[in-house]
C-alpha cells in the first residue's frame, strides 16, 4: 500500500469511487481509496438506482445530465457493465401546482437541450399499457430516464480509476486522520499510515464517524427506507420490452420494472430514524426487518396507478439505511475551518448525481474551484447552529415530504427557531412572519394579525398585498428593516488596511468615516462575493457581507495571511443591525440623534460612530433599497432598545417595520444584484456590472485570474426585465428566457412585483449576442411564455438620485 498520496478517499461506495476516478481522470493518479469492508458496502449496494436528468436547481440539472451520459462512456472505457436501462420515465401531475412545476422543467429542458417533453394520455398508454392516467392533468416524458446497476456502476468507476493509476484498498478501516502543520494529513489505517495532501470523506453512512476523527460534527442523520420487488407478472413478461418508470410524486411513490416484475418504493409519513448515536462499525451488507405496513398507503396509490401490481406476490423487500442532510442535498466541499479536507456525503439521488459530484469535487481540489456555482450542495451553507435537534427535525420533514413541491419563497418550519436575536419575540408580537437565513430568524413580512401563517405556491400568495404595503410605505415615507442576518466582520491591528487591500479588488478606505463597495474575486476570476468595508477607527475596519455566505467566504479570507498583530473576527453573533430608509428616513433618524445627518455633513457612503436613542451605533449612509437611508449596527444586547426607538420615530413620520420580502422587491426595482442569485463564482465582474469597482493598479486576491478574463467578451450580461403577466404570477428565479422565435437567451435569477413602479420585474442573464436592451423576449413563468422587455435602466430611479438625496439636474437648476 502507498505511504504517500495526493489524495486519500475514505469510502468505497458509489460516490467515493466516482471521486477517485475523476481525480485520476483530471491528472492526479497518485491517489488511493480506502474501504473498511467491500466496495458498495453501506447504502450503495441496496439502492433502487434510478436516474433522471431534471432538477429544480439549474446547475444540478447540468451535472445530472452529465452523470446520465457518463455511464455508457464508462462501459466503453472500462469494459465493466453499468447495467444501464433507459426505457424512459413518465412524470405525472395530478394537481395544478405539479403541472406548473413540470411545465417549468420542460422549458428548462428546452433551454439546456435536454429531452423532456409533454405527451398525451394516449401516448403514455402506448408507452405503459399497464398504467391508467385518467386522473392526470399533464404527463411529461424523459426518454433517457431509467436505472442502472448499483454494483456495476461502482465497479466501473473503480476499474476506470485503477486503469489510470489509482489504488484501491478494501478491508482497510481508517483509524485516524491527523492534520499536519503544512496543511497535509496523516491517515492512520490498520495496514499502515499514508501521508497525503488531501483527505476526502466519502464515507456515506459513516461520514459522521470519519468526520469526528478530524474534530468535525456534520449535520447528518440516517433513516430507514423501503422498496420492494414483485414476483414476475405475466402481463409485464408478455410485453417483450421494458416499461418506462413512473414518477407520480403527488402520489408519493416511484415505480419501475425490475426483471419481469415491478419495483415500488415510497417515502412515507411514518418515517424511522436509524443510528441516531452513530453508525455501527460492523454494519456492511445488512438490511432491517421488513415493515411494509408503514408504506402501505403509498403502495395502494401505486397499485391504483398500475392495477396488475395489486395481485402480484412480493419477491423481495429492501429496507435499508440512507443518510440525509437537513435539506436532503449533499454535504459537499472543502471544510472552511480545516486545510485540505473535503467532504462528500449525505447524498440521496446518488445514481443521478455521482458523476457530477465526482467531477466537480476533483475540479475543486485540483484546480481550486468547480466550474459551476454549487452553493446548494456546499457544506458551508450550514454552521454549528445546525445541531442534532435541528438536523433530526429537518431530516424528518425532508423524508416525509420527499416528493412535495418546493415552492418559490417557501419557508419550512421544521427545526426552527435555530438562532434568534433579542428582538425576535417583539417582532412576533408585531405580526412578523419569519424566514431562515444562516440559521437566523428574520422577518419576511408583517401580517395584520400575529400568528398568521403564509401560504405557498407558484402564484401570488397571501403575503403579496401586505408586502406591497410595506414597500410603498418605505418609498413614500420611511421603513425599518432588520438586517441582523447580514454577516459582520471586524479587522483590527496595524496590518488591517493592508490585509483587506490584498483581499478585495477595490481600494480600501484609509480615512476614518469612509466606506467602499467591493467585489471579492474567485479562483477563476469570477465574483466570489461583494462587501461593504468601512474604516471605523485607526487600524479598525468593519466589513459587511452576505449572511448565508459567511462560512463560504471564510475559505477566501484564509487565502490571505493576516499580518502580525492583526486580528480578524467573525462578529455576526454579537452585532445586530437595522436599515432605516425612505424619503423621510433622515427626518425620523434625526429625532433620535444629535449627529448632523444633512447631505453636506453625512453624504452617501460615509459613516460615523454615533449615539442613536442612547445606543452606540456605527451608522453607514447606504441602503440596499436604493432609497435614502442609513444602516445602523449596534451591540446585540442593545437591539430591542434601538428597534423600539426606530419604530417609534418611523411611525411618527408615517412609516413602520418592513420585512425581507419588501426589501427583495425594492432592490429588484433598482436592479441590485444579490450574492447567491446574481453574483457567484460563475460570473465575471464585467458580466454583472462590478468591474468598475476593481482597481487594476493594486494587488488583490486572484488578480491574475481576473486579468486573464477581463477582456473576454461577456458571455451573458446581468439585465433587468419588465414582464407582461396577465395572471397573478411573477418570476421568482430559474425561469428560462427565449427570443420570440425560440432561441435561448438566458435565465432569471430573481423576480418580484415592483410595487413602486406597478410592473412585474425580473433580474437575470441575457446573451448579448442574442438579445439587447429594448428587445422583446419570452420568460417562461409557470412554464409558459410571457412577453418581456429588456430594460435600458432600472425601473426605479435609474439615475440614483433618491439614494444620494439629490434632485434632478433640471429641477436643481430652477
Amino acid at each position: 500500500m502507498r505511504t504517500h498520496a495526493q489524495a486519500v478517499v475514505i469510502g468505497g461506495g458509489l460516490v467515493g469511487c466516482s471521486i477517485l476516478y475523476h481525480l485520476a481522470k483530471l491528472g492526479w493518479t497518485d491517489v488511493i481509496l480506502l474501504e473498511r469492508d467491500e466496495l458498495t458496502s453501506g447504502s450503495t449496494w441496496h439502492a433502487a438506482a434510478n436516474i433522471h436528468g431534471l432538477h429544480d436547481n439549474n446547475n444540478v440539472t447540468r451535472i445530472q445530465h452529465y452523470t446520465m451520459n457518463l455511464y455508457k462512456q464508462l462501459e466503453q472505457e472500462t469494459g465493466q457493465g453499468c447495467g444501464v436501462f433507459q426505457p424512459g420515465s413518465l412524470y405525472l401531475a395530478q394537481t395544478e401546482a405539479r403541472e406548473h412545476q413540470l411545465r417549468l422543467q420542460e422549458a428548462k429542458a428546452r433551454f439546456y437541450g435536454l429531452n423532456f417533453h409533454e405527451i398525451s394520455r394516449e401516448q403514455a398508454r402506448e408507452l405503459h399499457p399497464l398504467a391508467q392516467f385518467d386522473d392526470i392533468r399533464c404527463i411529461m416524458y424523459e426518454p433517457d430516464g431509467g436505472n442502472v446497476d448499483p454494483s456495476g456502476v461502482t465497479h466501473a468507476y473503480a476499474a476506470g480509476a485503477r486503469a489510470l493509476g489509482a489504488e484501491i484498498q478494501r478491508f482497510c478501516p481508517v483509524t485516524g486522520t491527523e492534520p499536519q502543520p503544512d496543511g497535509s494529513w496523516i491517515v492512520r489505517t490498520e495496514k499502515g499510515d499514508i501521508h497525503t495532501q488531501w483527505v476526502v470523506n466519502a464515507a456515506g453512512l459513516w461520514g459522521r464517524e470519519v468526520a469526528a476523527m478530524a474534530g468535525l460534527d456534520l449535520p447528518l442523520q440516517p433513516t430507514e427506507h423501503q422498496y420492494f420487488v414483485t414476483e414476475a407478472i405475466d402481463e409485464v413478461a408478455a410485453l417483450g420490452r421494458r416499461l418506462p418508470s413512473i414518477a407520480d410524486r403527488d402520489g408519493e411513490y416511484y415505480f419501475r420494472q425490475e426483471g419481469n416484475g415491478l419495483l415500488i418504493g415510497a417515502y412515507e409519513k411514518d418515517m424511522r430514524f436509524w443510528a441516531e448515536d452513530g453508525t455501527p462499525l460492523d454494519f456492511a451488507h445488512d438490511l432491517f426487518p421488513d415493515d411494509l405496513d408503514r408504506i402501505m398507503e403509498n403502495v395502494i396509490r401505486a397499485t391504483e396507478r398500475v392495477p396488475v401490481a395489486a395481485t402480484a406476490g412480493v419477491k423481495r423487500v429492501i429496507n435499508g439505511p440512507m443518510i440525509w442532510s437537513p435539506d436532503s442535498n449533499a454535504i459537499w466541499g472543502p471544510v472552511p475551518e480545516l486545510r485540505n479536507y473535503f467532504c462528500c456525503t449525505g447524498i440521496i439521488p446518488g445514481f443521478s448525481q455521482s458523476g457530477g459530484l465526482g467531477l466537480l469535487a476533483a475540479q475543486w481540489m485540483i484546480e481550486g474551484e468547480p466550474q459551476y456555482d454549487m452553493f446548494a450542495w456546499d457544506l458551508a451553507r450550514f454552521g454549528d447552529w445546525a445541531g442534532k435537534n435541528f438536523t433530526k427535525a429537518r431530516v424528518a420533514d425532508q423524508y416525509s415530504h420527499r416528493f412535495a413541491i418546493h415552492f418559490p419563497n417557501e419557508e419550512r418550519s421544521a427545526g426552527r427557531p435555530a438562532r434568534v436575536r433579542p428582538a425576535y419575540e417583539m417582532q412576533k408580537q408585531l405580526g412578523a412572519v419569519f424566514g431562515l437565513n444562516c440559521g437566523w430568524e428574520h422577518p419576511l413580512w408583517f401580517a395584520d394579525r400575529p400568528g398568521t401563517v403564509e401560504t405557498t405556491g407558484f402564484t401570488r400568495q397571501n403575503w403579496f398585498e401586505p408586502v406591497g404595503q410595506e414597500a410603498r410605505m418605505l418609498r413614500e415615507s420611511v421603513g425599518v428593516i432588520d438586517i441582523s442576518n447580514f454577516a459582520n466582520y471586524v479587522v483590527k491591528g496595524p496590518g488591517a488596511h493592508d490585509w483587506l487591500d490584498r483581499l478585495v479588488a477595490n481600494r480600501v478606505p484609509t480615512e476614518v468615516g469612509r466606506s467602499c463597495l467591493t467585489p471579492l474575486i474567485s479562483v477563476r476570476g469570477g465574483v466570489a462575493g461583494d462587501f461593504t468595508i468601512t474604516k471605523v477607527a485607526q487600524d479598525e475596519y468593519m466589513m459587511i457581507g452576505s449572511g448565508m455566505a459567511e462560512r463560504y467566504h471564510q475559505r477566501f479570507f484564509n487565502m490571505v495571511d493576516l499580518p502580525e498583530g492583526t486580528t480578524f473576527e467573525v462578529a455576526t453573533n454579537r452585532i445586530a443591525g437595522f436599515n432605516i430608509a425612505g424619503p423621510k428616513s433622515r427626518e425620523a433618524l434625526q429625532r433620535l440623534t444629535n449627529a448632523d445627518l444633512s447631505n453636506a455633513a453625512f453624504p452617501f457612503m460615509r459613516s460615523a460612530t454615533t449615539e442613536v436613542a442612547g445606543v452606540t451605533c456605527l451608522a453607514i449612509r447606504v441602503s440596499f433599497t436604493g432609497d435614502l437611508g442609513w444602516e445602523l449596527h449596534c451591540a446585540e444586547e442593545d437591539q430591542i432598545r434601538l428597534y423600539t426607538a426606530l419604530l417609534d420615530a418611523a411611525r411618527a413620520c408615517g412609516g413602520g417595520p418592513v420585512g425581507g420580502r419588501a426589501l427583495g422587491a425594492l432592490r429588484i426595482e433598482k436592479g441590485y444584484g444579490s450574492w447567491g442569485r446574481e453574483y457567484s463564482q460563475e460570473y465575471w465582474p464585467h458580466e454583472v456590472g462590478l468591474d468598475g469597482l476593481i482597481k487594476p493598479d493594486k494587488d488583490f486576491l486572484h488578480k491574475a485570474a481576473w486579468l486573464a478574463i477581463k477582456d473576454n467578451p461577456a458571455r451573458e450580461v446581468l439585465s433587468i426585465f419588465e414582464v407582461d403577466v396577465p395572471h397573478d404570477a411573477d418570476a421568482s428565479g430559474g425561469e428560462p428566457i427565449f427570443t420570440p422565435d425560440g432561441t435561448p437567451v438566458g435565465r432569471v435569477t430573481s423576480g418580484a412585483y415592483g410595487y413602486t413602479v406597478g410592473k412585474s420585474l425580473a433580474i437575470g442573464y441575457a446573451n448579448p449576442a442574442v438579445a439587447q436592451p429594448g428587445d422583446e423576449v419570452h420568460i417562461f413563468i409557470l412554464g409558459k411564455p410571457h412577453r418581456a422587455r429588456i430594460l435600458h435602466a432600472p425601473a426605479f430611479d435609474p439615475e440614483g438620485l433618491r439614494l444620494r438625496d439629490q434632485k434632478p439636474a433640471m429641477e436643481g437648476a430652477k
